[in-house]
């Protein structure tokens, strides 16, 4: 999801600055959010790759629908198998085919493990500018938020999530990623929300995520603190959770979706990392390293996405990172609001 979001700061751009070009975004159907109210010229297009694409029989019918759309140029952002077949059939088809670099020996040298170099990396959203650019379309990303000013239309929301009281401080919390090595330990991020709720008694901390982890914590942590809100048990779709971010004043996320997710509604994030790095290139739009909360190990970054096995074997990255540290960081952005 973290991937598909990040696109979404160009290919608005893109639609802004070519108004006569028409674009369609081929993703998984969750996408769908991210794209449908962007720009009059975007459409979108879902494809399941699991059911009705499945297999290379799959991905050929799925060309065949995608050429009867008589594209004029074809943006790989993925690169990766399926999209590379895809692409393998444009270029035979003669169509103006370009696809992203993911700089992965850049990538290899911040993560090795003995001849570290621990130098910034093109961002992601450098590397899709690039592509258009190769297509014949620079852009110069010019992007705040998927809704206006002002956010989303809270009246889509249960009504106990409709209305937020001048007094009131909207918190958003996601505690959890896909990967150890990128999530804080819950028992120390229930202390952050403890030094939160301290600090800001009239505070509402919303808590983001869907799994297994999050149904143990989250039921845990909302029938604990009456501050605490279960934000699965309310909010039905990616749409709702997008209209309540965007009125949060802030986000704390691992390098994970929340991040992006806050970063296209313009919400500021206090984002930790812990086996990963923001020099890989996967910052949120928007965020800044000043609120990324991280410590110095020799050993960091050892990963890319943060799915490889700790080599001390402590996840100290995570584990030696304070509550106090990102409570610290949120009250920076909340005085200056």
């Amino acid at each position: 999801m973290g991937d598909v979001a990040m696109t979404v700061p160009v290919v608005y751009s893109l639609a802004h600055q070519y108004p006569d070009v028409r674009i369609t975004v081929l993703s998984r159907a969750f996408a769908r959010p991210f794209f449908e109210d962007l720009a009059p010229n975007v459409g979108f297009m879902s494809a399941d790759l699991k059911n009705e694409y499945r297999g290379i029989r799959g991905l050929n019918a799925l060309y065949r629908r995608l050429a009867a759309k008589q594209f004029t140029a074809v943006a790989d952002l993925h690169n990766v198998l399926r999209s590379n077949y895809l692409r393998m059939r444009f270029n035979i088809g003669h169509y103006r085919v370009e696809h992203i670099n993911k700089h992965r020996k850049g990538r290899r040298r911040i993560t090795s493990a003995t001849k570290k170099q621990l130098v910034q990396q093109p961002t992601s959203f450098q590397n899709y500018i690039d592509v258009f650019e190769k297509l014949g379309f620079p852009v110069k990303v010019q992007f705040t938020s998927i809704f206006p000013e002002g956010g989303g239309d809270l009246s889509q929301l249960p009504e106990s999530l409709r209305t937020k009281s001048a007094t009131e401080q909207w918190i958003g919390i996601a505690p959890f990623a896909a990967h150890q090595g990128k999530t804080y330990p819950p028992r120390l991020m229930h202390q952050v929300i403890e030094q939160l709720i301290a600090k800001y008694p009239s505070a509402r901390i919303f808590l983001f995520g869907r799994g297994e982890q999050e149904e143990e914590y989250f039921t845990q942590w909302s029938e604990q603190h009456k501050a605490c809100v279960y934000t699965g048990k309310h909010l039905d779709s990616l749409t709702q959770e997008l209209i309540l971010i965007s009125h949060l004043d802030v986000m704390v996320s691992m390098d994970s979706s929340n991040m992006h997710l806050a970063s296209l509604t313009g919400t500021p994030v206090v984002s930790i990392w812990g086996a990963t790095h923001p020099y890989a290139g996967f910052m949120g739009w928007g965020q800044t390293e000043e609120n990324a909360v991280q410590i110095a190990l020799e050993c960091r970054p050892c990963s890319i996405f943060g799915q490889k096995p700790c080599m001390r074997g402590d996840y100290a990255c995570m584990q030696n990172i304070a509550p106090k540290t990102i409570v610290e960081k949120v009250e920076h952005i909340l005085s200056k609001q």
